[in-house]
């Protein structure tokens, strides 16, 4: 079974802000919200319909962004992916780290064969967390590769920086567990 590359959420790329919807966060009921400690489960209010569009716009805006990267790194280029980094990702890892641990997790991979169709999770970290504070947009593909027979997730995570810009803040991939 492949290891999970450590630097999940350690990375940040500039994108254009053109191909994102950058200047606003993820409404607020798109944000997960934690049980209370009363037996009473508590759920997040339903979306409107415009918040039902504009969440819908930003996913489609995201996905590609998140296909952007994966395609870098496709082509070796992680390094190039690092040195759009956020200064927050570049304490976390250095260059040459990220790079060649990208590469050694793909190459055991094998070939891109399929990125099958994305599914996207948004989070909401306090400070304190194992990653820096903030809102996060995670989008995960079921991708297969040469020298796997099953499927493996491929995640691309963006955080909502303080300029209120989604930037890439990861990359990860994982066998399914068997």
């Amino acid at each position: 079974m492949m290891r999970s590359s450590r630097l999940l959420i350690l990375l940040s790329l500039t994108l254009p802000a053109a191909g994102l919807l950058a200047q606003t966060p993820p409404p607020a009921a798109a944000r997960p919200v934690a049980a209370p400690a009363a037996p009473a489960a508590r759920t997040a209010p339903a979306l409107t319909p415009a918040q039902q569009a504009q969440q819908a716009r930003q996913d489609a805006e995201m996905t590609r962004a998140a296909q952007r990267v994966a395609q870098m790194i496709d082509a070796n280029q992680a390094a190039q992916v690092w040195d759009g980094a956020s200064p927050a990702a570049r304490k976390a890892v250095s260059r040459d780290l990220f790079a060649s641990s990208v590469s050694a997790d793909r190459a055991k991979l094998g070939a891109l064969v399929a990125r099958g169709k994305p599914s996207i999770t948004r989070v909401q970290y306090p400070a304190g967390a194992p990653v820096p504070e903030g809102i996060y947009l995670n989008v995960s593909f079921p991708t297969r590769f040469a020298n796997n027979a099953q499927p493996v997730r491929e995640l691309v995570s963006f955080r909502l920086d303080e300029d209120k810009v989604w930037r890439v803040s990861g990359y990860s991939v994982r066998a399914a567990a068997g």
